[in-house]
């Protein structure tokens, strides 16, 4: 008697627990807004949110420094920017290396890769502004 009443409770206990997720890359996007001007030093700020198909959202400040050979003044709206190597939402702030070659002006596109470890995020953007050169820096990133 003892064994069938023992079956029927790892049975139940079995059923009540939630089965495991498995852990694996995550789909995030960066929407975001980003200005700035350089003249050999390269300084742009802005804002985005990440949106992840987890459900995760994060509002997040965005900064962009380096040097360079580079000159001009760039305002970035509408930005889009795809993550890779995502684990979990809070695995993204923190700052990435950058380089970049640009030139452009009046209304311009822009798109560049930054990495942080394994984690990668290509930008796009269209904006307005004129700038050329090439520079090298970080691309930061911090939860607003």
């Amino acid at each position: 008697m003892r064994l069938p009443i023992t079956l029927l409770l790892a049975a139940m206990l079995a059923a009540a627990t939630p089965a495991a997720r498995a852990v694996g890359p995550v789909d995030c996007k960066l929407h975001f807004r980003l200005s700035g001007w350089s003249v050999f030093y390269k300084t742009y700020s802005g804002s985005g949110t990440i949106s992840c198909d987890n459900g995760q959202h994060m509002a997040v400040d965005i900064r962009s420094k380096g040097g360079g050979l580079t000159f001009g003044k760039t305002r970035i709206d509408n930005g889009i920017g795809e993550f890779s190597g995502v684990r979990d939402i809070h695995d993204i702030p923190g700052t990435y290396g950058a380089a970049e070659a640009h030139a452009g002006a009046g209304k311009s596109a822009h798109a560049q890769v930054v990495t942080k470890g394994d984690i990668s995020l290509a930008l796009s953007g269209k904006g307005e502004g004129w700038d050329l050169g090439v520079a090298f820096g970080n691309f930061i990133i911090s939860a607003h």
